[in-house]
């Protein structure tokens, strides 16, 4: 009887391991599917912001520092690998892309141009759907990270290699207030 017992202890013992493990790859594999999501959209940002550039550079092209520090930013945050160095690369091409249309204020005509206007709408778009997907990957990872932190599933966590995964920060600049002057 004592055999019994003790088998059927190391059957639901092997059986909840397994139900851990497994939850924790799908897990995994949700946070890797939301994190594709955001490259998804921050590859659609990158490839407006040349034409952005173009555009501005028809209307201001006297400007050079700016279009260099825009180009500049883009192509370190299309090379970044981590997800913190896309954070902080994500920070440098949005400081530079604030730049780029402060800059377009200054030229009326730009401002007015049909071509500028419906990049800056995409762009815009592509912001609000970087900004959904950021949200949904740091849900992910939140989800994903609770799971390999608590008990049980963090001893089995540990014993296949799942660890914590980083979220992704919004910009430094977003936890400032803008100033509006009249």
């Amino acid at each position: 009887m004592g055999y019994v017992i003790a088998g059927v202890v190391v059957v639901v013992l092997v059986l909840a391991f397994f139900g851990i493990y497994n939850s924790l790859v799908r897990l995994r594999n949700r946070t890797d599917n939301a994190w594709a999501q955001v490259d998804v959209q921050l590859k659609r940002r990158y490839d407006l912001i040349p034409n952005l550039v173009e555009t501005v550079k028809g209307y201001a092209g006297h400007e050079q520092s700016t279009f260099e520090q825009v180009v500049e930013a883009r192509n370190r945050a299309v090379a970044a690998g981590t997800v913190e160095e896309q954070a902080q690369a994500e920070n440098l091409l949005t400081g530079a892309l604030k730049q780029l249309f402060a800059l377009a204020e200054s030229y009326p005509d730009l401002k007015a141009s049909q071509n500028f206007s419906e990049l800056q709408t995409q762009l815009a778009e592509t912001e609000n759907k970087i900004a959904v997907s950021r949200q949904i990957y740091n849900d992910s990872v939140l989800t994903f990270n609770n799971r390999v932190q608590t008990v049980p599933s963090n001893m089995v966590a540990a014993m296949t290699g799942f660890s914590v995964k980083p979220f992704f920060e919004a910009p430094g600049e977003a936890d400032q207030v803008p100033e509006v002057r009249f």
